[in-house]
């Protein structure tokens, strides 16, 4: 059963997070901030993950430690539902249009951290989420889950747009990477053995 439950409290968030990653695409988000609960959604469908998550965290001061730490926490899912990574693709990628916008989305289920973040949204803020948590959110998230992970903005001027067509292209990409490979079960995905 590729499954975690990942629970995670500091003295800034408390976060439980359940992963399924041959759901669905059913999900129950709640992480105190309205937008990430929207990318959340959106990453879990297109994903087809079946996810919940809950976090209270100190949004009186802002949005940035539950959305980093719900990165961490889903990175961490991630890399305990996959185990030792043996018949995984490994490999994702996802060319993703929303309206004007366009976004490549390619992932590496590599073992190593990397975040190459090409998103230049024009605006500071969608609502009252800023802007800017999205790239502390996916470096949170490779961090925990030791993944490359390469986001490109090739087109779009509507913020809102561009973060939704990366969330989309980020789930669509990394079902795709973990989904296993029926012709090399039980093989690790790379020359050295091991990820």
């Amino acid at each position: 059963m590729r499954q975690s439950t990942i629970t995670r409290k500091t003295a800034e968030t408390d976060i439980t997070l359940t992963l399924n990653l041959d759901g669905t695409g059913r999900s129950s988000v709640d992480t105190g901030v309205g937008f990430l609960d929207h990318m959340l959604t959106l990453f879990a469908r297109h994903g087809r993950f079946d996810l919940t998550v809950t976090c209270r965290g100190d949004t009186y001061v802002d949005d940035h430690h539950s959305t980093e730490d719900v990165g961490i926490a889903l990175g961490d899912a991630f890399r305990d539902a996959l185990g030792d990574k043996r018949g995984i693709t490994r490999y994702g990628s996802e060319l993703l249009p929303m309206d004007e916008a366009l976004v490549l989305c390619a992932v590496d289920i590599s073992g190593r951290c990397t975040l190459r973040y090409g998103l230049t949204p024009p605006a500071q803020k969608v609502g009252t989420f800023d802007t800017e948590l999205a790239e502390e959110f996916f470096m949170a998230f490779c961090r925990a889950a030791a993944v490359t992970l390469h986001l490109r903005q090739l087109d779009g001027t509507n913020t809102h747009h561009i973060l939704e067509a990366a969330f989309k292209g980020f789930g669509r990409a990394m079902r795709k990477a973990v989904a296993v490979d029926d012709a090399a079960a039980g093989e690790i995905p790379s020359t050295k053995g091991v990820i």
